[in-house]
């Protein structure tokens, strides 16, 4: 979300997801060439409904959109969308005219961050080929890239705007790979900085405050247990703002705008995170907001006047408006039909920008004025015009009890023909993490693979984030063992269902879900009919050996939730399915991105070899140019294509 200052980009990537966006492209090795593939064909109608079925090149020509920044005039929208196949950044202008393209890539992701505050340069971010070394640009007024963060195997990201918007803030590994420092950028010609926190021991750096006086920090000691400190760069004292006994999460949410007030989120004293805050003089705390879910964040507007608060409301985002001095509750702008997820506020704060989706179509961009009657203005249509989105599917919540009774919640869509008179093939989607959730919400993979007849589950097994603390750590130290069990069970419920072929269900998911689809072919090896692997771990012990420096404490936090390879190779190798594929018997497809810095390719190429060595089915896709979420739209189109046609192969026209 985009507030008063654009909110800081945090310098650790972690595994946990809250949604797991899969962005497939173009395989150098593979059964066949997906993009000779004639399997999705033209549009057919379903015979039992007259439901058009729409080709993978359909639901691909609808554009993605991220990222919102007000022009300093307020005539335009700083966006990046991938309208040219890959993200770009684009202006987008208010009065209804056509979007203006900025940067041109054809081969890495251009992600908008922000206008500068008096003229139209602006900041962008772009990693090279997937491999998650993102640097931040300007782009001049004259059109001409400065990189503000230059060097080889280095990682740097945007981390927010002084309250004046005379500096930014940048973190970067360039000194350590291994921790992130900050630096405060000035906007003069050649954009000269200044080191305002060396970090030597460690620390996730988080938010600076408007004045610029404190820095916000976290000290990770396991995936469950933190603490918050703030630092006084002036003085360099260092106050710790969640001193606890037991397993508490915190982390910083943002600033009040005259720096008196740390907004923080903890579970401290609950299942579920609140909204807190810290007086940073007095050092009194107070209780802001709470619910019976997680609250995901809590920001102020671009100016002041309002404060955001968000909460994770089983699987779907509920959006929250306050007055930032009174805290009372005012009107939250809203879209009817679609839920609003984010908010970016204009100079002034009197128009803001949100973000709204349905299940049935992706997020498009609308604007408002603040306290304005109308409807909002629309900016975008994101979804194809040649897809009639009643075809597509609403998505459904469903729980049901697991193996040992404990309730697992997900999220279900069924295709329009499933019925108790024609059972359909299911498919159970396996979120990424370990810790992250699927939600509801548009996927066009997702609605591709329902809209030509598959059910898909997205479970969110014990171990996902969204159902309270101790629900997340249902599974440490017992991964591919107890969430796996879930992930089994959930095979009834779809069979209750009615109108699920209990002989044809398969799994399938991307990260940790990938891992979960090559452990229940070597655990559970009859369970499941096909396996759809997407840069999945099959060696934890390579995986764990292999993190990238700048995972920093983050890999301590994941060897205390996953296991020490130095100590715990016994249990590592007992759930990583590469030491057990001689029991996969089932059809596997693998998608892999070369340059993958999470799951190396040798994950994948071995799992592969070693399952074929059973003489089994195994389709194999490499990405040459992509990482760990890929992005390119030629390239999805053949991946979600061959994704299908494998399972229309083993599952579909499997009796």
């Amino acid at each position: 979300m985009n507030a008063r200052r654009t909110r800081a980009i945090p310098g650790l990537l972690i595994l946990t997801l809250m949604s797991l966006v899969l962005l497939l492209t173009t395989a150098c090795s593979r059964e066949s060439d997906p993009a000779q593939s004639t399997g999705s064909g033209p549009d057919t109608s379903s015979a039992l409904t007259g439901t058009t079925r729409y080709t993978i090149e359909q639901f691909m020509d609808s554009t993605a959109y991220s990222g919102a920044s007000f022009s300093p005039d307020n005539s335009k929208i700083l966006v990046s969308n991938t309208s040219t196949g890959i993200f770009n950044v684009y202006a987008l202008p208010l009065d209804g005219g056509a979007p203006e393209q900025l940067t041109h890539s054809d081969s890495d992701a251009n992600l908008a961050i922000s206008y500068f505050p008096d003229d139209e340069r602006f900041l962008f971010t772009a990693d090279q080929g997937g491999n998650e070394l993102n640097h931040l640009y300007v782009m001049e007024l004259d059109g001409t890239v400065t990189d503000l963060t230059p060097g080889n195997n280095l990682k740097a990201s945007f981390a927010g705007w002084s309250e004046d918007y005379a500096s930014f803030y940048v973190q970067t590994n360039e000194r350590d790979p291994r921790f992130f420092d900050v630096y405060r950028y000035q906007l003069e010609l050649d954009y000269p900085r200044q080191l305002v926190f060396e970090n030597s021991e460690g620390l996730t750096p988080g938010q600076v405050s408007g004045d610029g006086r404190y820095l916000t920090l976290v000290q990770l000691k396991t995936a469950n247990d933190n603490d918050l400190y703030v630092q006084d760069l002036r003085s360099g004292e260092r106050l710790h703002v969640t001193p606890h006994e037991g397993n508490v999460s915190s982390r910083p949410s943002d600033f009040s705008p005259d720096s008196r007030y740390l907004y923080y989120l903890t579970d401290e004293g609950s299942e579920f995170s609140r909204l807190m805050r810290i007086d940073l003089a007095s050092q009194g705390r107070e209780e802001i907001l709470a619910a019976n879910w997680d609250v995901m964040y809590g920001s102020f507007s671009r100016d002041g006047n309002y404060l955001v608060v968000a909460t994770n409301e089983d699987a779907r985002t509920r959006l929250t408006m306050l007055d930032a001095r009174t805290l009372e509750e005012l009107p939250a702008p809203e879209v009817p039909g679609a839920d609003v997820t984010s908010l970016t506020f204009s100079h002034g704060d009197s128009l803001v920008a949100m973000y709204a989706g349905g299940d049935r179509f992706p997020r498009d961009l609308f604007v408002s004025g603040i306290g304005d009657p109308r409807p909002p203005q629309r900016l975008t249509r994101s979804l194809s015009p040649e897809i009639d989105q009643e075809d597509l599917v609403e998505a459904e919540l469903v729980r049901f009890p697991s193996y040992d009774g404990l309730e697992i919640p997900g999220v279900l869509w069924t295709p329009h023909e499933a019925s108790t008179d024609h059972k359909t093939p299911a498919l159970v989607w396996v979120h990424g993490g370990p810790g992250g959730q699927t939600r509801a919400g548009f996927s066009p993979l997702i609605q591709y693979l329902v809209n030509h007849g598959y059910v898909v589950y997205g479970i969110n097994n014990r171990g996902s984030s969204g159902y309270g603390k101790t629900f997340h750590a249902l599974d440490d130290r017992q991964h591919g063992e107890a969430d796996l069990g879930d992930v089994v069970a959930s095979k009834e419920m779809l069979i209750e269902t009615g109108v699920v072929d209990p002989q044809r269900i398969g799994i399938i998911g991307g990260s940790y879900g990938g891992y979960m689809v090559l452990a229940a072919l070597a655990f559970a090896p009859q369970e499941f009919a096909v396996g759809v692997d997407m840069f999945g771990i099959s060696n934890w012990l390579r995986t764990l050996e292999n993190t990238p420096p700048w995972w920093g404490a983050q890999r301590d936090a994941l060897f205390d939730e996953m296991g020490d390879p130095a100590t715990d190779r016994e249990r590592l190798e007992r759930i990583s399915p590469l030491f057990h594929a001689a029991n996969i018997v089932k059809p596997l497809i693998v998608l892999q991105g070369a340059n993958d810095p999470r799951v190396l390719q040798v994950e994948s190429d071995e799992i592969v070899a070693a399952v074929r060595r059973n003489d089994v089915h195994v389709d194999y896709h490499v990405y040459p140019d992509e990482g760990h979420g890929f992005r390119n739209r030629t390239n999805q189109i053949n991946g979600y294509r061959a994704i299908r046609e494998f399972l229309d192969r083993y599952l579909m026209e499997a009796q």
